[in-house]
This record gives C-alpha cells, structure tokens and sequence, in this order.
C-alpha cells in the first residue's frame, strides 16, 4: 500500500532555500529540454519515446551541460519520468473524448517542485517537535514533524515544493507492506448492523443508512474574504512589488479554503472507518458532475472524489472494507421493494407508491447503497428497518443532524441522529 504524508519545511533556518530555488529551476530545465527532444528529435534514430530511453541520454546531457551534474542523478531521472507521466495522462484525456492541446514548456511560476526517487535524501533526529530531512546535493533542511511515520513503512520519494504562498513543503511517499496491516473482517462474517451506506448529498454532505447526517462545511465567510483579496490584487500593477504581495494575500486565503475541506474529510472519513466494519459508498463521476448545469462550485468545494479515495486508503490503513457501488438510481429506487420512481431535486422525501416505504430521500439512497455493498461483497441483502437504524441517546434527547463545524473544531461527530 501506498500513501503520503506532508511536512511544513524550513529552509531558512539552514540557508539552503536559494540552493533549493536553484536545483528546482535545473529540473525546470531538464524538463523543458525533455519536451524539446521529443518533439524535434527522431524517435527511432535517436532512441527516444519512453522514459527509460529518454533516461539513457541523461549522460549525453552532463557531458554537454554540465549544469545537470549538479542535481542529484536520480531526481533528474524522476524529471524525465515526470514529463512521460504528464504525456500519458493527456493521451488518456483524449482518449476519453476530451478537447485537450499538447503540453507546453514550463515557466518558472509554473515548475516549484523536485523529487526524489530511491536514493540521495535521509530522515533524521525524529524524536522531537523537529526532524531534519537531508538531501543530496543541498544540505539539511528541519521539517515540522507533527506527526511520525510508521515504522514499517519505507519512504520510497521525496517531493520538495514550493507553495504559491512563499512556505515550503516536503511529501513522503511511503510504501507499507500488506503483511504490516490490519486485517480486514472475512466478508462471510460480517453482520449488516457493522456496516453502513453512504449517500453524497445535496443538503446534507453525507447521509448514512444508519440514519446519521453532517451538514456541509460553512466556507462563505473564506470566499468573501477571497473575493476581496482578488478585487485588490485586480487594481495592483502586474507583477509590481505591491501587485505580489497580494497574490500571496490570494495564495493564502486559497489555502485556508483548500484545509478547512482537507481537514474535515479527514475527520469525517476516519470516523466512519473506526465505526464500521465496512463502509459503502457511491461512485460518482464527479467531472460528469461538474460539467452538468447548476452548483457546479458547491460540487467542486465537496470534493467527493477525494473523500472516496481518503476512504478507500483509511480503509487499508484501519482494517475496514470500503467498497463503491453504481450510483445510478439509488435515489429514484426504493429501499424496500425496488420500484423506481422519478423524484424532483426539490423533493426530499421518498414515499413509495408500490409498498408504502416513506423515508428522507437521502436516506433511501443511503439504504441502496448499503444493500448494493453487500451484495458486492457477497453478504447478502439488508433489511429496511428506518425506526430501528437509530441508536437511542435517552428517553428526552433530541435527534438531530450535525453542524460540520463540530467535526472540523472538534474532530468528533458526536451524537449524529436522523430526524
């Protein structure tokens, strides 16, 4: 298993920053000289079109420029690959149907990061608030080390980046072992009450089978503030002392944005892997989504498909299962016989025609997607019991839904009851 985990970074501290602005401008360069080669070049004669072959003239270059020499020889490798990857994902975009040009040189506002693969960096003093991450070529730089990496997990590349904001960042791509992970339960032997469906929703942000719902995240107070900081950098002369200062202003306010949301799946996802023994959950196409008339920010600002995949790894990492089913007509069918019926977006409760089930819509969706799950898993079906799904919180309490910003101040969901 792969996954990743990011330190703040800070240069300053040992006088290595101009150093790492200097070696990131280098793999600019290689980059920019790898896209030249690739489209003037002969791919036959020149033993070019792939990365390891484009890899084996790196020599060549060193002996020709000896500026090359002067960056580590595997993140100069991991350059090269870098602009093969990007390649690859345009050809899968225009496979897809997608309008897309050809890729373009970098400039240097747009190239603000290095990595290194295997070899040339080493992490040191982890026992404090502070670690040092050492690279080759470069020196040491201290990171915040806030939280540590496992023990069995092998740091196999080191990404070092420069935010539009001015901070550094360094990101550790750690490789686990299958044998260092929990167990997940044996599918055979799971009970449908440990298991639970997730509907991504409209009004709630996610609403469970088991009848509990989080509201979405409050961000207008952020985007005001962000409308603002763009309407001053717009009076700023381009590229002026004052017009950078307020991009960073821009930068800055975007981040915040970026970790309210990041902060608050993080939360969200790791309640619902430690509750669960198993976790379902539609598979949206979100760039279908975004595409379609209407809320297209408020979809974007969901980021469903970065929650399902924070799932699908916390999954692995907590020894639950996480599974996607097919999204299409977990709203329009019922939960209990399986008659579809067309709804409105502005109908929010499903009552069925045929058998008589009466339920919060996303709460239908949320029973199809629990069911769709355990079929795929090989369960079975799940029983629709609405007036049982909800654990009592006492005689008097009230059942009510949560705010998200008890998850993101708190970190805890609390009590999350159906209405």
């Amino acid at each position: 298993m792969r996954y990743t985990y990011r330190f703040r970074a800070y240069s300053a501290r040992t006088g290595v920053t101009a150093e790492l602005d200097r070696h990131i401008d280098i793999h600019r360069q290689a980059y920019n000289h790898t896209h030249y080669e690739y489209n003037r070049l002969d791919t036959d004669e020149d033993n070019i079109g792939s990365t390891y072959q484009h890899q084996k003239r790196l020599t060549e270059w060193k002996d020709e420029w000896p500026v090359f020499s002067e960056v580590h020889s595997k993140a100069l490798q991991k350059t090269v690959e870098r602009f093969y990857t990007n390649l690859l994902t345009l050809s899968k975009k225009k496979q897809n149907g997608h309008n897309v040009g050809r890729l373009k040189r970098k400039s240097p506002r747009e190239y603000q990061s290095m990595t290194y693969s295997q070899s040339g960096f080493e992490l040191k003093n982890t026992s404090g608030r502070y670690a040092t991450l050492w690279l080759s070529k470069i020196g040491e730089i201290p990171i915040r080390y806030h939280r540590p990496v496992l023990e069995d997990a092998l740091i196999k590349e080191v990404t070092v980046k420069k935010e539009k904001t001015g901070e550094w960042y360094v990101t550790f791509g750690l490789e686990l072992e299958d044998a260092a992970l929990p167990e997940k339960p044996d599918p055979k032997k799971l009970n449908a009450q440990d298991c639970v469906g997730i509907d991504l929703g409209i009004q709630n942000y996610v609403y469970t089978s088991k009848g509990d719902s989080v509201d979405w995240l409050d961000l207008s107070e952020e985007y005001e503030r962000l409308r603002r900081e763009q309407r001053s950098l717009s009076r700023k002369e381009h590229s002026s002392s004052n017009w950078e200062k307020q991009r960073r202003k821009v930068a800055t306010v975007k981040r915040r944005i970026k970790r309210k949301v990041e902060d608050f799946q993080h939360k969200l996802s790791t309640w619902l892997v430690t509750t669960y023994d198993a976790v379902f959950v539609e598979d949206l196409n979100v760039s279908e989504l975004l595409q379609s008339e209407g809320n297209a920010r408020n979809k974007q600002d969901a980021a469903w498909r970065q929650f399902i995949e924070m799932l699908e790894y916390k999954g692995d990492l907590y020894g639950t299962h996480v599974v996607q089913v097919n999204p299409a007509g977990t709203t329009k069918e019922c939960a209990d016989c399986g008659v579809e019926r067309v709804k409105p977006l502005w109908v929010r409760e499903h009552s069925c025609p045929s058998c008589g089930f009466e339920a919060n819509r996303d709460e239908n969706a949320a029973y199809n997607a629990l069911s769709r799950g355990l079929q795929k898993l090989g369960v079975g079906h799940a029983e629709v019991t609405p007036a049982e799904t909800a654990t009592a919180v006492g005689e008097d309490s009230v059942q009510e839904s949560v705010s998200a910003s008890c998850v993101v101040e708190t970190g805890s969901l609390g009590v999350v009851r159906k209405t």
